[in-house]
């Protein structure tokens, strides 16, 4: 870790130890988005990367001041307990030192999960994070332009690689995160929080949309546009949200259809896409095949060695191909149990969000015979359905993404906080969560609006 690198990563534990709770999330946030994985403090066979040194600080910090998960314990954290456990039993199927690695994958994605949760509690803290996302990923989306334009990136003087890597003449600027596609990721994953703020912070949601746009564009990956693409679909379905059973029917019958009338099988069609003119959609498909023509291989606790699966490898791994399928890695890792475990992950994660949304609309239907005292405080509100919707969004941009991308390096904490923005802005929502008894005949709370805060004081005013 150079002097710079250091100088960062300290301002940023200090701050996630002395910032209120509601703004502490930003630190960690900060140090993830601008400092490269290379910048680490080696410790014998143990890696300290900025993250996991900044959620060491975090849980001293949750720690010392007490502070506990939002709305307790949920079926999401759950279910990443049960995948952390999973991950940590598969090692005695792999060689020596899958201990080692597996700690520090438990350390950064768990610690980092648990993390958010204790510090993101309501929509309050949500909208916060949207704020502060699209003023961080600014110098990032700088930073990413100009290595674009001249082949240097500029955050190598935080240790980043100093050269862009070039295919096909092309420079992919990659900023401080291993591969151009991560960082196009994480641009793909900001733009639905900009565009959520854009009637309520003009200006923070226009930076926003440029950050997200430019690192997008930077990054010259095929990835990050469809997952921009899912996004913005996303977004636009919700006035139509009522009509997505019949949407996911239609789509099941239309992959039957594709199905049935192409030579190869379906998920080929990803080796047709190629947006930036460089893509490489056939290894993606490829991988797909030789993962599920290998399945003896990985069924029970994952494998060792994936390079007979592919013509082509990584230079820097003589023993695995390019994993390029966030669920394949979860197979490699840790077999069918892991990856289970991580499919029942994001199935909970969507269900949480569609059973808020619904609860949402009703309470919404029902305001107009909803008359609560003058003398009587009202009940803290819920998030606005608006809002749970793009939290879910994300998600789905996610799952997209992890077709054609293994998230490797301190992007997967984007993915994490998505997980943890659902669990602060969908309290009770799980149906196997007890909700708590009050008297009889309790007094009813005003319900959620579609509105934004600010707008719906004005109407009523």
């Amino acid at each position: 870790m150079n002097p710079l690198g250091f100088a960062f990563t300290a301002a940023c534990c200090v701050l996630l130890l002395a910032l209120p709770r509601r703004w502490a999330a930003l630190a960690l946030l900060a140090a993830v988005a601008l400092m490269p994985r290379e910048q680490m403090v080696d410790i014998g066979p143990a890696h300290f990367t900025v993250p996991r040194l900044v959620i060491a600080f975090g849980m001293l910090r949750v720690l010392m001041r007490g502070e506990r998960l939002a709305h307790g314990v949920i079926d999401l954290d759950r279910l990443m307990l049960l995948w952390a456990g999973c991950l940590v039993a598969t090692a005695g199927f792999h060689t020596d030192d899958a201990w080692m690695f597996r700690a520090g994958l438990v350390w950064s994605d768990l610690g980092a999960y648990l993390l958010l949760r204790c510090l993101l509690r309501d929509a309050s803290d949500v909208e916060r994070v949207f704020r502060a996302m699209c003023w961080i990923l600014l110098p990032l989306a700088l930073s990413m332009l100009v290595e674009k334009h001249t082949g240097i990136n500029p955050l190598f003087l935080l240790g980043a690689y100093e050269y862009s890597a070039v295919r096909d003449g092309k420079i992919r600027a990659a900023g401080p995160f291993g591969h151009a596609i991560l960082a196009g990721t994480v641009g793909a994953a900001g733009l639905p929080m900009a565009l959520w703020l854009w009637r309520s912070h003009r200006t923070t949601a226009a930076v926003g949309v440029f950050s997200c746009l430019s690192i997008v564009y930077a990054s010259t990956s095929s990835g990050p546009v469809l997952m921009l693409a899912a996004v913005l679909g996303g977004l636009l379905l919700l006035p139509w949200r009522r009509a997505l059973p019949a949407l996911r029917v239609g789509a099941m019958l239309g992959l039957l259809a594709l199905s049935a009338v192409m030579k190869d099988p379906v998920y080929f069609i990803i080796a047709r896409i190629d947006i930036t003119g460089s893509s490489t959609g056939w290894h993606r498909a490829q991988l797909i095949r030789s993962w599920l023509d290998n399945v003896h291989e990985w069924v029970l606790a994952g494998t060792d060695y994936t390079r007979h699966w592919m013509p082509t490898g990584l230079q820097v791994n003589d023993i695995h191909t390019d994993i390029t399928n966030h669920f394949i890695q979860q197979a490699v890792w840790g077999g069918l149990p892991l990856l289970a475990v991580f499919v029942w992950l994001l199935w909970a994660a969507f269900l949480r969000v569609g059973r808020e949304v619904r609860a949402a609309e009703a309470a919404v239907e029902e305001e107009v015979t909803d008359v609560t005292p003058l003398d009587e405080e009202p009940a803290p509100r819920r998030a606005p359905p608006g809002l749970t919707w793009t939290a879910g969004v994300l998600l789905f941009g996610h799952v997209v993404n992890f077709v054609g991308i293994s998230l490797f390096d301190q992007s997967v904490i984007f993915f994490l906080l998505v997980l943890a923005l659902i669990g602060a802005l969908t309290p009770g929502a799980s149906r196997d969560e007890p909700q708590p008894q009050d008297d009889p005949a309790p007094a009813r709370a005003a319900p959620p609006s579609f509105e934004r805060p600010r707008e719906r004081g004005r109407a009523r005013a």
